[in-house]
């Protein structure tokens, strides 16, 4: 993967109690990460973006990013700064 080929490492989070869930985290060398999420939705819900929030939450100042990639059709950021993006523009 790109991420380890940039000196970063990869990790898929579950808390025990299965009450919060963030699908990849991308951890730089600086231990910074990047929180994704994924959706098979064209509509993003509040639920959707939820745990990315909690997780910047729980490691205040480490987050540089959060993004939902889903199947819809356009990239925006979301107010409270979630960027969404549709996983077909990925890949351009």
């Amino acid at each position: 993967m790109l991420a380890q080929l940039n000196g970063s490492e990869t990790f898929h989070l579950r808390t025990v109690d299965g009450r919060h869930e963030v699908d990849v985290i991308v951890q730089r060398p600086d231990l910074r990460v990047l929180a994704v999420a994924v959706k098979l939705s064209t509509a993003v819900r509040p639920a959707d973006v939820a745990d990315l929030n909690w997780l910047g939450a729980q490691i205040p100042g480490r987050v540089v990013d959060k993004l939902l990639i889903n199947t819809g059709q356009r990239a925006y950021r979301r107010p409270d700064g979630v960027a969404v993006a549709p996983l077909a523009l990925l890949g351009r």
